[in-house]
């Protein structure tokens, strides 16, 4: 053996090649097993995401180049390629939520589209198909999922864990749940700004026992202001959805929530866009669609956007009655809109999935200034 060529040397030379699909290196990503050394033969095992021929020659070819610039001498190498069995542990880059896997803000650039409606049948969806789910209620002005959970009377406890005093979620349907509406007064106006405001949610993240989550969901106010900014400098946000009607007013300010995400200082993914009341349904005509407020608006803004419409929600009066009632429309099994609901559910998970597959995960973020994105 090279006295020159370490196991170290070689671990450095491949930590500067790039896994294919999963855009990190493959050293970070543990892909790389039972390296061996015999003078300038070397060899190990790797793993990645697509063993298609073409993405074998070009893992090889940067191995082989960066393996010849770091040892300075040419090399024999035999690389054993295979599929990666178990996909990477996804780097747990947040320090707030660190036993909570994914992290996702649905947001809305206006109110009045259903946002909060589609996140609670969202968070029970994942919840009835076997997920850890949780969810903060950050609408610090309006926050409502108390009354559509049901639990408008509960008071979240004190817990103590490891000597801290936590606050202990309130559960229902499945659903880990904390509200700014818990500490309020529900008959006062909630007139908290600025920096109170963002304390209340930075303390319903830091200062409450989650424990381990599969899904966070965070219930963000209409529009874009403060606590859409100490939200991403609190946790590492995995991805936003974004809540529209297909109403042309709606859609523009739709256009200013994905615009905010990705903003160069914030920098979360979009992981796609749900229409609410997309068309209305009779009950007696319960095949019948009626585009009342415009057709394939979203969709179309979608497909500007490169993003996925990972829903269409119906105008179904029983929706409303159901949120009201504190029992989320999901719950109503084979009706229209808990179909609707559930697919919503299938392909939040298929794009999460997606894109932990192919981006790093997202960094909290330091913000300085935001010119470009203020209170609307």
């Amino acid at each position: 053996m090279d006295m020159n060529i370490t196991t170290d040397k070689i671990r450095e030379a491949l930590s500067f090649v790039i896994e294919p699909d999963l855009k990190k290196d493959i050293i970070e990503l543990n892909l790389v097993s039972n390296i061996k050394s015999d003078a300038n033969k070397i060899s190990f095992d790797l793993q990645i995401n697509n063993p298609a021929m073409h993405n074998k020659k070009r893992v090889t070819e940067a191995c082989e180049l960066h393996l010849n610039r770091i040892l300075k001498t040419p090399i024999d190498l035999d690389i054993n390629i295979t599929p990666i069995t178990k996909a990477p542990e996804t780097p747990k880059s947040n320090k707030a939520l660190p036993n909570v896997k994914n992290i996702i803000a649905i947001a809305s650039g206006k109110g009045g589209v259903g946002k909060s409606t589609v996140t609670a049948n969202l968070a029970v969806a994942l919840a009835k198909k076997g997920y850890k789910v949780g969810l903060i209620d950050a609408d610090i002005y309006g926050p409502s999922m108390p009354l559509m959970f049901n639990v408008e009377n509960e008071k979240p406890m004190p817990i103590e864990i490891n000597g801290k005093n936590l606050i202990n979620p309130i559960e229902s349907y499945g659903v880990k749940l904390l509200s700014i509406g818990f500490f309020a007064d529900t008959n006062q106006a909630v007139v908290w700004r600025g920096p109170m405001a963002t304390r209340a949610l930075t303390q319903l993240f830091t200062e409450a026992n989650w424990g381990e989550l599969d899904y966070m969901l965070i219930d963000l106010p209409p529009g874009t202001g403060d606590i859409h900014l100490s939200l991403v400098q609190t946790v590492s946000v995995t991805g936003a959805i974004i809540v529209s009607t297909p109403q042309k007013v709606a859609l523009i300010d739709a256009r200013k929530a994905v615009g905010m995400f990705k903003l160069e200082q914030i920098n979360v993914p979009v992981l796609g866009m749900i229409e609410n009341m997309a068309y209305f349904t009779p009950e007696e005509l319960p095949n019948n669609k009626y585009y009342i407020f415009g057709k394939e608006g979203l969709k179309k803004l979608a497909e500007e956007y490169n993003l996925p419409l990972l829903g269409e929600i119906p105008l179904v009066q029983s929706i409303r009655e159901a949120g009201d009632a504190g029992r989320p429309a999901i719950l109503q099994e084979t009706t229209p809109q808990a179909i609707a609901f559930s697919g919503f559910a299938d392909n939040v998970i298929e794009a999460t999935k997606k894109r932990n597959n192919q981006i790093a995960p997202t960094q909290k973020v330091e913000i300085t200034n935001m010119n470009g994105c203020s209170s609307n």
